[in-house]
């Protein structure tokens, strides 16, 4: 068992698919000998050479555009896009050209691109380039979304992502790159869809993803010294997400609580509790409750940005008042 950090993994599972598989390459802005903004692809273009660890000029609205033709011929893209936030430059080419092309060609053929982007605050790098506009993404039919909480699921899942053969949208917390896990050294592919359980218990269901299993673990900690046991599931596939283990879980507890980093407004957490207030309505012993950031962009200062972000303490409020 080897100790990585979450970056670590990432690089690992890039570099191993690009071993198995010459069809694989890796392209963004400085990704080559700088290894992009955090340092995720690191020593991969002395590994494999300029042709197959690209860097490009800024164009986000190219790159991807690029990255879809060259999974429509044969090739299996890895776009790196610096922050999410740049992710509105490429909508055209996501939305309308990759997410579609299995549909609009009736199945002849598929668009096997992974478009790696970092959200999410944590480093103070202000409203522009700590957004998560994951839920954009999972509204369009024809596109997965994935969001691993730790080093193995980002192992596990990349590589799942790049032998996918329709386009996927891998999405990082920036936070979490320098965070240390346990991943095998025989580590395997995780399944896309299928939500991890991080804790077990019976008094509520808490049900998050990415950096924000983190706070809820650590609020369920300080639930369980009150006495309150929550059951926390780390979603890890966004879209699709695993309907069944939500179900599960709140057909145990008969509370649900939803937790994303991301604006509460239309929100993945929205989805996920008109879905569970529709097919286990009878399962509810509480309203669902939804716990997020505020309707405003992401603030600067250190200071704001820490309220600005759903803590252990909002949890920990949240979830005593579905228990009351």
């Amino acid at each position: 068992m080897a100790e990585l950090r979450y970056a670590h993994a990432i690089n690992r599972a890039l570099a191993e698919c690009m071993e198995e598989d010459s069809t694989v390459f890796v392209f963004g802005e400085d990704v080559a000998d700088a290894g992009g903004p955090f340092g995720v692809t690191r020593g991969l273009a002395s590994r494999f050479g300029e042709d197959r660890i690209r860097d490009t000029p800024i164009s986000e609205a190219t790159m991807a555009n690029a990255a879809v033709g060259a999974a429509l011929t044969g090739l299996r893209p890895v776009l790196e896009i610096m922050f999410m936030d740049f992710m509105t430059l490429t909508m055209d080419a996501v939305v309308n050209q990759a997410a579609k092309a299995r549909y609009m060609f009736g199945g002849q053929t598929s668009v096997p691109m992974v478009v790696r982007t970092p959200h999410g605050g944590g480093i103070n790098a202000g409203p522009q380039h700590s957004q998560c506009l994951e839920a954009w993404f999972a509204h369009i039919p024809g596109l997965k979304v994935l969001c691993p909480s730790n080093p193995a699921d980002a192992y596990g899942l990349l590589k799942s992502a790049i032998t996918d053969p329709d386009p996927v949208i891998f999405v990082e917390n920036k936070a979490l790159y320098a965070m240390k896990g346990e991943v095998p050294e025989e580590a395997a592919s995780i399944e896309i869809g299928k939500a991890l359980q991080v804790r077990k218990g019976e008094d509520l269901s808490i049900v998050t993803y990415g950096a924000t299993v983190h706070t809820v673990k650590r609020a369920a900690e300080i639930l369980a010294d009150s006495g309150i046991e929550a059951d926390v599931l780390d979603l890890r596939s966004i879209q699709p997400w695993d309907e069944s283990a939500v179900l599960a879980s709140l057909r145990k507890t008969h509370r649900l609580l939803i937790v994303h980093e991301a604006v509460e407004a239309f929100g993945v957490g929205a989805e996920i509790a008109a879905r569970m207030g529709d097919i286990g309505f009878d399962e509810l012993d509480a309203p669902i409750s939804r716990l997020g950031a505020p309707f405003v962009p992401v603030p600067f200062a250190p200071s704001l940005e820490q309220q600005y972000q759903p803590g252990a303490d909002d949890i920990v409020a949240a979830a005593r008042n579905l228990c009351a």
